[in-house]
């Protein structure tokens, strides 16, 4: 007798993706090779049809699955499970694969399979095996030709990333859309964002960039060490990531950063080009394509803002800010070494995972960051850090703890030329403009299209209150942990000031309007007292790097017992607009000094210049999936000069992305676009549209849709 030969396999890929919650794929859904996407700790079905009725007393069915390019039993990539005929249930542990006969219907058997609750996520292979009970001598195989991807399963408790709450999977799987807080912690701006991460390109993309990471095949099942791989695969500053960082303004040779709308284009020209690096990103856009590639893969992921984040280069755990004589900054330091910076704000992830690594109580949320900033085992990479480590100081616990912690809670340390100090420079002040401003992210279960109720303010997990005692505890119990740290702490308390000083806020500007910077000078000593004040307004990357300078002013005032006085600049619109960069962010620097009593004072601001917005409204009624739907776009230029190499882009959570060309825009011109799309699925979605020119980026509009089967 023979064994039995395969004529055909069928995986089901529609009807698995509902059991297993992958229903929202492309790839399954593709009409001409649907593609099966599956979860770890689910079963699937799949019918086998052989040459000949299956004999249960002489033949034996073996199914292999394997994974990478050298499947191996011991390292967990290829597994062989033999066709259990008188088994109608799976064991109890969901560790374990299995495979089980549902229907034998003569030459076809149904097949179900359970998938190891652990089992390393990515692309599959599957084999059949036949043989003769007695003889094993004679064998066959048959290599199904599908590839079969296998994700993480925040569904099953047995998975690391089981996440309990179903509407926090709605949003840190299942949404495809959603928000990136950027602006300013007075003034938070909502940059809508389409993740896409259901598009048929995004599954392909993930698995190429964890091939491209080098992780290896075996440790793909750890969402600790696959986010950890992600976190250095998405910024292209080690190999050939995913993304180009750039914070030079000059995007001529690739993408403005600001005219992205969503993921899916970068996926697309990373994959199309062999993956080669995408031109270009900053922390906004890493962190929106991790997103992208971490709920593809299963991982629940979020994007969350810092404002006033430390970059601590020389883990001190504070950011050090030199001045000369005559107030004027000392960049990067005395010694030209010191390149400590705070990013107006800064986009980090947090991904949901238990750490079986750490003591109990630090899993949950884990910070992971893939803009390129510090190295990290030889790579530019970030995290995972759990949160409640950085919540409580404890930097002793992987990966990267101190660095984040110094990200929301290192103090800002103002020094100025001393000649009477040893060492050159003697302390002006640690100053109320904190780092962790504030910590915001989208919540969930919420979207708003027109406005930013939609905005969730997360500090609290991360630092305690500021100036409290349990967050001052958790600063020493860091101090305690990074040996630089405790000198820099050990400075001499400030002495007792007299002179009151205070920076007035700003909060937003309108673009074209004049605004006054304004310290305000109180002295409440019953003696006179002689002042020295200087006060500087500078444009900024939102990365903090000074970009041009815009206007300087230095007074010397004497101010009577208990009398107030004002230090005032004003700045127009032509002093400031042709300085202005990305953001449209200013920095405000001011110091002082009292004559009398050696008093110092300094403190630092930042407000943004705000942009228009671009109206998108739509055309025709009741838009339905595959029929073209017009959209019109309207923009007012704002400025007295015209804008040149204008540029839209419209993408949505089942819209293609499209980018096109728009002629000049005259000064104070108001034009008008009209586009079609073509919509891919039905249910309410969101477009997003973004406008860019050399003079202007970054302006941006949404529009909610419905759309009809």
């Amino acid at each position: 007798m023979e064994p039995l030969n395969v004529d055909l396999v069928e995986f089901y890929p529609i009807d698995n993706s509902k059991n297993n919650r992958t229903e929202e794929y492309e790839l399954v859904k593709n009409i001409e090779i649907p593609t099966p996407v599956l979860r770890r700790g689910e079963e699937f079905y799949f019918a086998v049809r052989f040459n000949r009725e299956f004999d249960e007393e002489q033949d034996v069915i073996r199914v292999s699955f394997g994974f990478g390019p050298q499947p191996n039993i011991f390292k967990g990539t290829k597994v062989i499970l033999t066709l259990l005929t008188r088994q109608t249930q799976f064991l109890k542990d969901t560790r374990r694969w299995g495979l089980i006969l549902s229907r034998n219907a003569g030459d076809t058997l149904i097949m179900q399979a359970h998938i190891s609750s652990v089992a390393q996520v990515g692309i599959w292979s599957c084999s059949i095996q036949t043989g003769i009970i007695g003889n094993k001598e004679i064998r066959n195989e048959y290599k199904c030709k599908e590839n079969i991807y296998i994700l993480f399963n925040p569904w099953c408790k047995d998975d690391p990333v089981h996440m309990e709450n179903e509407s926090d999977l709605e949003e840190y799987i299942k949404n495809d859309t959603g928000k990136i807080w950027m602006g300013t912690y007075r003034n938070p701006k909502g940059k809508p964002w389409v993740f896409g991460q259901f598009d048929e390109v995004v599954l392909p993309a993930a698995i190429f960039l964890l091939e491209k990471s080098g992780l290896p095949h075996m440790d793909r099942g750890s969402p600790v060490l696959v986010t950890r791989a992600i976190s250095a695969a998405i910024n292209a500053n080690d190999e050939d990531g995913l993304i180009v960082g750039s914070w030079t303004g000059q995007y001529q040779d690739g993408t403005s950063p600001f005219a992205w709308t969503g993921s899916v284009s970068i996926m697309e020209e990373f994959f199309n080009n062999n993956g080669r690096p995408v031109r270009y990103g900053q922390c906004w856009v890493f962190a929106a394509a991790t997103v992208t590639i971490c709920r593809a893969l299963g991982i629940p992921c979020r994007c969350v803002t810092n404002y006033v984040s430390a970059h601590d280069t020389n883990r001190s755990l504070t950011v050090d800010r030199f001045f000369d004589l005559y107030g004027n900054r000392i960049e990067n330091g005395p010694d030209g070494l010191c390149n400590d910076m705070c990013w107006n704000f800064h986009v980090w992830n947090d991904v949901w995972m238990a750490r079986p690594d750490l003591p109990i109580g630090y899993g949950g949320w884990q910070i992971i960051d893939s803009t390129p900033q510090e190295i990290s085992d030889n790579k530019f990479r970030c995290g995972p850090a759990s949160v409640e480590a950085v919540r409580k100081g404890e930097v002793g616990y992987s990966y990267d703890t101190p660095f984040v912690f110094a990200e929301v809670n290192a103090d800002i340390c103002h020094f100025q030329e001393d000649e009477s100090s040893d060492w050159g420079f003697s302390k002006l002040s640690v100053n109320k403009y904190h780092v962790g401003r504030k910590i915001l992210t989208k919540s969930p279960g919420k979207t708003d299209q027109e406005g930013d109720s939609d905005i969730w303010e997360v500090t609290n997990f991360y630092k305690n209150p500021e100036g409290s005692e349990a967050e001052r505890l958790a600063v020493f119990n860091a101090i305690r942990g990074v040996p630089l740290a405790q000198q820099f702490y050990d400075i001499p308390s400030e002495i007792t000031d007299d002179v009151f000083f205070d920076l007035v806020d700003i909060e937003v500007i309108p673009l074209g309007q004049n605004f006054d910077v304004v310290v305000d000078i109180h002295n409440r000593s019953s003696e006179e007292r002689n002042i020295s004040a200087m006060i500087s307004a500078s444009s900024v990357y939102y990365n903090g790097a000074t970009a041009h300078n815009i206007k300087k002013a230095q007074g010397t005032f004497i101010v009577g017992p208990e009398e107030k006085e004002t230090m005032k600049i004003h700045i127009s619109p032509g002093e400031y607009l042709s300085k202005l960069v990305d953001h449209h962010l200013v920095k405000i620097f001011a110091i002082a000094n009292v004559q009398e009593t050696k008093q110092t004072w300094s403190e630092e601001d930042d407000f943004m210049v705000a942009k228009p917005a671009l109206s998108i409204v739509l055309k025709d009624c009741g838009p339905r999936v595959g029929d073209s739907c017009t959209v019109v776009l309207s923009f007012r230029n704002p400025l007295d000069v015209p804008l040149t190499n204008c540029t839209v882009t419209i993408e949505g959570s089942s819209v293609k992305p499209k980018s096109f060309a728009v002629r000049d825009i005259e000064p104070k011109e108001v034009i008008t676009i009209e586009e079609s799309i073509v919509p891919k699925s039905d249910g309410e979605k969101m477009l997003v549209a973004n406008f860019t020119s050399n003079e202007l980026q970054g302006v941006e509009g949404t529009l909610g849709l419905v759309i009809d089967p």
